[in-house]
């Protein structure tokens, strides 16, 4: 069995060892996914360990959680050489501390990490954000004519490892050892950030849905503002071209174009976590099979589904905070009452319990899910 410097399951990719990498320290809440999340709690720890000191200050408390400040700070000049000094092959979490995207990262920085990782042809670097338009933004040449030419790029990677006799590449946009992926908890999320991902130069294209915190249907994901439609499975485009007598979008033939190489599911853990309903899990497991791309159940997080008892106290349960009722929609409680007149579920809805991430385990519906895309 490889041996893994990280827990994260995801880079236990068969035949090389799994490891994280942070160029950059820090990061600031994007979006509702964020707000539980377990890089801020392991950093507020960190914060207190004098050997650490690079932690401090990053985070504070909010409601009785670490959350990220917004201030960024670059890691030492040693810790962005360091996988220069792996040998063996690794499958890299890039930035599992922050955001390589982030809005305060300067691009120059960004340019050394994609120079480490091109002299590095040997390990596969995976970069997740959830800044899809920065990240867009960095590689679009119509935009930013890409930072500077390939030419400075080449030289400057080579300058940081003048001794290193590693083929280089030097088509950059596509380093066959970059994937490249966004977060998306939900469908909203999903449609601000997917097209800008498939509109994205990589060698693999990927979603991390965790936490799930809502349906995803890939197959219908429309950019916002525009009404263009995408099946993101499949690598499809259609543009909206009227609309029927009943005022629903018509589109015209779908033209091919990139697609998503992978998805990632997971629920949330850690102090309040907030469960994802099987339902979700099952629907992007089912889309990924119909289509041929590779799906990963990480977890489910603090929350599985519940198995009434007989004799067991449910009502208890539920006010004691130990079984909650997740409603297939995303929607709160509150929201279903509303929409509801009073009353408190709606079809599909089903009890989930606070089991911890160890018992709850990473089985869906009995099987584990651990597929990988091929390397290019």
């Amino acid at each position: 069995m490889t041996d893994h410097g990280t827990a994260i399951e995801w880079t236990h990719r068969p035949g090389t060892k799994g490891e994280t990498w942070n160029p950059t320290l820090g990061c600031s809440i994007a979006s509702h996914g964020c707000i539980r999340c377990y890089a801020a709690k392991s950093a507020w720890r960190k914060n207190f360990n004098p050997k650490t000191p690079q932690y401090h200050g990053l985070t504070r408390r909010v409601n009785g959680h670490p959350v990220w400040t917004g201030e960024l700070r670059l890691a030492p000049e040693a810790t962005l050489l360091k996988p220069l000094g792996w040998r063996e092959p690794r499958t890299v979490f890039v930035n599992s501390m922050s955001d390589l995207f982030h809005e305060n990262v300067p691009d120059e920085w960004i340019d050394r990490v994609f120079a480490i990782m091109a002299l590095c042809p040997q390990h596969t670097f995976i970069v997740l954000t959830k800044r899809a338009q920065r990240m867009y933004q960095y590689f679009d040449e119509t935009v930013k004519q890409f930072r500077s030419q390939i030419q400075n790029y080449i030289s400057m990677a080579r300058g940081l490892a003048p001794d290193c006799e590693r083929p280089f590449n030097v088509d950059f946009l596509h380093l066959p050892n970059v994937w490249l992926g966004v977060s998306a908890e939900d469908q909203e999320r999903a449609e601000e950030r997917i097209p800008l991902l498939l509109a994205t130069p990589a060698a693999v294209r990927f979603i991390s849905a965790e936490p799930l915190l809502g349906p995803i249907d890939l197959a219908r994901i429309t950019r916002v503002g525009d009404g263009i439609k995408y099946d993101a499975l499949r690598g499809l485009r259609s543009f909206v071209i009227g609309a029927d007598g009943d005022g629903r979008a018509m589109y015209d033939a779908p033209e091919k174009l990139a697609r998503l190489d992978w998805v990632i599911v997971g629920g949330e853990s850690g102090k309040d976590a907030r469960p994802m309903h099987p339902a979700w899990a099952r629907s992007l497991r089912d889309q990924c099979a119909a289509d041929g791309v590779p799906f990963f159940f990480k977890q489910w997080g603090e929350w599985a589904p519940h198995r009434i008892e007989p004799g067991g106290d449910l009502g208890g349960d539920i006010r004691a905070g130990r079984v909650k009722i997740v409603h297939p929609t995303g929607q709160s409680d509150v929201e279903v009452a509303i929409a509801t007149s009073g009353r408190g579920t709606i079809p599909g809805s089903c009890y989930m319990a606070c089991i911890g991430k160890r018992a709850a385990g990473n089985s869906l519906d009995g099987e584990h899910h651990l597929a990988w895309p091929v390397q290019p």
